[in-house]
């Protein structure tokens, strides 16, 4: 037996045979033109851009009809890449001047792009180079009259092993007998990987070598909760795995009894259970989950992929639709945590080229230095507050300062907004993010100038151990229950308690069983659960024992390292 460890990209558990994925080869040769059909070629090229053009059209098609809008937002990426001077301007160019043929142009300009992400240090960012590639393989299959790989082939049930998978390979997994796929490459926020986890298909990535230790046919547990792969399982792991599986369908089962249920402790410890929306596209899946309101609405799609930023009419009117649907529970709204990429796109002049973007000009940083964008987007939800229970959230904060500021900028707002004969609420509640370890440090600063705190465990895992959680080389570093995360997450609720304000928690860790029992024995008042997870994570809830876990939380914070942690649990049977 076999195991591997990788990134736990799409969670589910599957037991089945391997079919490996042979990398697809498609050779190019140098072919040198005479200067009579250089402009045939560049026509040639041009053709092949528009019949890609129609496949994004189709493509777009299938995930609205699958996912809905939100998602379908990935085949614009493609179509800005179509659109982009590298391949519009800069392929023609190589065509024209060096006499070579389309096909060649194409790929030498590729692998020149390619050359440049192989020098960045973040990961993020090396995984876009796929969405370029995805597109430049639609318009070599083009230009070679070569078909699109396709599953219908595999005729029986299977877990996919390659090397790696373009988003353009994964939209088409659901309708395959494909049940789950492991990959070579890739990382947890690839659009590959977003689109397994909307698609529910199991998948782990950044296996390293997994397409060539496993054979066509092998038998392979995936394990997307753990991020492992097992090759050649014996017979106690099978046993150990059909019963988990079994175990986990019949939870699934009953866990739809649980809907609007209050989230109670044993110790009748009321919590309340949110849930975070990304789009109002999925508002009405959402809402049918009966959660105690919505605890991160996500803002960052309506900047995202259009030349100009958004209106406050457009804002305004996508702000009250989820106010309208989900009143009169409360409904977080995040201000947009964009960065300086987007400002581009929209036609704003941003930073170019920054190193390390996630600790750039981001968040309330870039809005702070751009307030005409900051108070469009802080009037429109003053605007729509009046058809719910509007709060409002603030990322990316690291000083007392940055509070201030968007203090000011409200009550300037509202006094203009009233001006203008616009009811505006009176005390509309403003929460920070506390995701920057600075944030967490001086809580007891914070708090007096804030109604309530949300602390953001991905970045505030990733910025306090220095791990970046989707780079395949150091994610398994990235550790929700290592003892300063802990230290951070209970001061912060400890803090919050004392001084009268509310704390949620929102982020991968309220979506993990295993560790919402430590943030419930932390005393946190609200959780904001991803809508997936969201009626397992109530199951959990109610089956705790929240004086036990606050005793359990004392330990496991004076602990050295998250092994003593992990081993404090397991004798809690947790």
């Amino acid at each position: 037996m076999i195991i591997i460890k990788g990134i736990a990209a799409s969670p589910g558990i599957i037991i089945a045979r391997a079919h490996v994925l042979e990398d697809e080869e498609i050779v190019v040769t140098r072919i040198e033109l005479p200067p009579d059909q250089l402009k045939n070629e560049v026509q040639r090229f041009k053709a092949a851009q528009r019949e890609t053009h129609r496949d994004l059209d189709a493509a777009e098609a299938k995930v609205l009809k699958l996912l809905g809008k939100e998602h379908a937002k990935l085949i614009d990426t493609h179509r800005l890449i179509l659109r982009d001077t590298l391949i519009t301007h800069d392929v023609p160019q190589r065509i024209l001047k060096e006499r070579v043929n389309a096909e060649f142009a194409l790929s030498e300009t590729l692998e020149v792009v390619n050359r440049q992400f192989e020098k960045l240090d973040d990961e993020f960012f090396r995984e876009r180079r796929h969405d370029l590639f995805d597109v430049g393989k639609r318009l070599l299959g083009h230009l070679l009259k070569h078909s699109r790989r396709s599953w219908s082939g595999i005729e029986q049930p299977c877990i996919l092993i390659a090397r790696n998978l373009l988003p353009s390979d994964t939209i088409n997994l659901k309708e395959s007998l494909i049940l789950g796929f492991a990959t070579d490459l890739g990382g947890k926020t690839s659009h590959t990987a977003i689109l397994a986890q909307s698609l529910e298909i199991p998948a782990v990535v950044g296996l390293s070598d997994i397409s060539r230790r496993v054979k066509q046919g092998d038998t392979v547990i995936l394990d997307g909760e753990q991020g492992l792969v097992i090759i050649h399982p014996t017979s106690e792991a099978m046993a150990k795995y059909q019963k988990i599986r079994q175990q986990a369908q019949e939870e699934e089962r009953a866990l739809g009894s649980l809907r609007g249920m209050p989230a109670v402790t044993q110790d009748d410890k009321r919590l309340r259970l949110q849930a975070n929306l990304d789009s109002p596209e999925e508002l009405k899946s959402l809402l049918a989950l009966q959660p105690d309101g919505i605890g991160l609405f996500r803002t960052e799609y309506l900047y995202m992929n259009r030349p100009a930023a958004p209106t406050e009419e457009e804002q305004t009117k996508a702000y009250a639709s989820v106010l309208k649907a989900a009143a009169p529970q409360p409904v977080v709204i995040r201000t947009a945590d964009i960065g300086g990429d987007r400002l581009t796109q929209m036609g704003i002049e941003g930073p170019q080229n920054e190193v390390n973007p996630f600790m750039g000009l981001r968040g309330v940083r870039l809005f702070l230095r751009h307030l005409d964008l900051f108070k469009t987007q802080l009037r429109a939800i003053l605007r729509a507050a009046a058809k719910g229970n509007a709060q409002i959230l603030i990322p990316m904060v690291s000083s007392v300062a940055e509070v201030h500021a968007v203090r000011r900028l409200i009550a300037q707002a509202s006094s203009e907004l009233q001006a203008e004969g616009v009811d505006v609420p009176k005390n509309i509640e403003l929460g920070i993010m506390v995701e920057i370890p600075s944030a967490a440090v001086l809580i007891d600063a914070f708090i007096a100038h804030v109604d309530f705190v949300s602390v953001g465990t991905n970045d505030l895992i990733q910025y306090t151990l220095a791990v970046d959680r989707v780079n395949e080389h150091v994610s398994h570093l990235y550790d929700p229950l290592h003892p300063a995360v802990l230290r951070l997450l209970q001061a912060v609720a400890q803090t919050a308690r004392k001084a009268g304000k509310w704390a949620s928690v929102c982020g991968e860790m309220t979506s993990d069983p295993h560790a919402v029992p430590l943030l419930v024995g932390m005393g946190f008042e609200s959780l904001s659960v991803s809508p997936r997870m969201f009626l397992r994570i109530k199951q959990t809830v109610r089956r705790l024992n929240q004086g036990a876990m606050a005793k359990l939380v004392a330990k496991a914070a004076a602990c050295a390292d998250s092994e003593d942690v992990r081993r404090l649990m397991r004798e809690q049977g947790l």
